[in-house]
């Protein structure tokens, strides 16, 4: 089969972590992959390098960009349909919101026999003012009339599209977001290197973040939980992974608070490299306000380094509480920073929660299962009829 995938744009992510494996994956498979993207620019970083070097062809629409621009999205919507005429695919499978909602739009336009979106996450969520929740879930339960078929990389999400009346319960599936989990395992000589790179002192626990320093991402609520945590265990010691475009705001806040000492921004990273810094964590703390499902919560535990989260979408189905991690009411700060503390004070526990994640995340989240559900859904559908398809 011909199958393109869509992206609105391909910097360092979740979402096009995903969608990139997928296309290499599919690939192996013996399938035509073409991957449709917007342009990729910002602090985030660029998964461009991989994608070029991956096999499969690359197609820029300059047009079709992350922020609500009438002129740009009719374009997109006009370009995406004509390419879609032209390469004439199998399948049409789109993700992230932009690329979803025009890619299927323009799918249908084009009569795809086959048309597919990834829910990575919600496109309307608690962190929106209600007029935009609005919109957006109205749009995508118009959109989810020209696809055959939504996939979720967790449960949460299929209840929360049903719930706003997006899809239909036999057109909506979970599929993990694969991670190339052989690469992340614990190693106890690069735990030591990292560390030193860092300057942590030999006695410190290293309480480790993975996230762009952006809105939403939940920095806000952790600066408040680090202080906290810091004051009851001198021990402790942050580090962040990750840039964007709120660092100056937020190294301000950590000198307000005064813990630029106890805390290393390393900054953008290629995805290349998280397997070994996170082998320097002892615990991650994630706390993003707004979640599909985590995939650096995954990735650490894939490393045997317990999380603590709040509770909120898919991150349950990776945090169990008490047997993974802890798993925080979203919003109480104070059970946030004493969760720190009480796993930074027992090793025992850490590792016994840390090897639970491990055990759960190799067995639900390789890339290559993955990609095998992928082919098998795509055959599973039914191909729209439409005139002189070549196949």
């Amino acid at each position: 089969m011909h199958i393109c995938h869509v992206i609105t744009r391909l910097i360092i992510g979740g979402a096009q972590e995903n969608t990139v494996l997928s296309c290499e994956g599919l690939r192996e498979l013996g399938h035509r992959v073409t991957l449709i993207s917007g342009p990729t620019r910002g602090p985030e970083g660029s998964l461009l390098e991989r994608v070029r070097a991956g096999g499969y062809a690359l197609i820029e629409i300059p047009e079709l960009i992350r922020s609500i621009n009438p002129w740009y999205d009719v374009r997109a919507g006009r370009e995406l349909t004509r390419l879609f005429e032209d390469l004439r695919p199998d399948v049409v499978h789109t993700h992230s919101s932009k690329a979803g909602i025009l890619g299927r739009f323009a799918a249908t336009r084009a009569q795809v026999p086959r048309i597919l979106h990834t829910v990575h996450g919600m496109s309307f969520n608690r962190t929106q003012s209600w007029p935009v929740r609005f919109i957006y879930a109205a749009l995508e339960r118009r959109a989810a009339l020209h696809c055959d078929h939504i996939v979720n990389v967790a449960d949460a999400m299929g209840r929360q599209l049903l719930a706003a009346g997006v899809g239909r319960a036999d057109r909506i599936s979970t599929i993990r977001s694969g991670m190339e989990v052989d690469h992340f395992h614990p190693d106890a000589g690069e735990r030591d290197s990292v560390r030193a790179e860092w300057r942590v002192p030999s006695d410190a626990v290293v309480v480790g973040t993975i996230a762009r320093l952006f809105l939403r991402k939940g920095y806000e609520q952790l600066l408040p939980i680090m202080a906290r945590a810091a004051a009851h265990d001198p021990r402790l010691h942050f580090v962040w992974v990750g840039d964007g475009s709120a660092r100056p705001r937020y190294e301000a806040e950590l000198q307000r608070l005064g813990l630029s000492n106890r805390t290393t921004l390393v900054g953008l990273v290629p995805p290349s490299a998280i397997p070994r810094l996170l082998r320097g964590f002892d615990i991650l703390a994630h706390a993003s306000q707004w979640e599909g499902l985590p995939r650096a919560v995954v990735q650490a535990l894939l490393t045997a380094v317990p999380a603590v989260a709040f509770d909120i979408d898919g991150t349950p189905e990776v945090v169990h509480d008490g047997r993974t991690g802890r798993l925080i009411r979203l919003g109480d700060e104070a059970a946030f920073a004493d969760a720190i503390c009480s796993l930074s004070a027992d090793a025992a526990l850490r590792a016994s929660l840390g090897a639970a994640g491990r055990e759960l995340c190799l067995r639900e989240f390789d890339w290559r299962e993955m990609v095998s559900r992928l082919d098998d859904l795509y055959r599973s559908i039914p191909p729209r009829t439409r005139p002189d398809h070549r196949r």
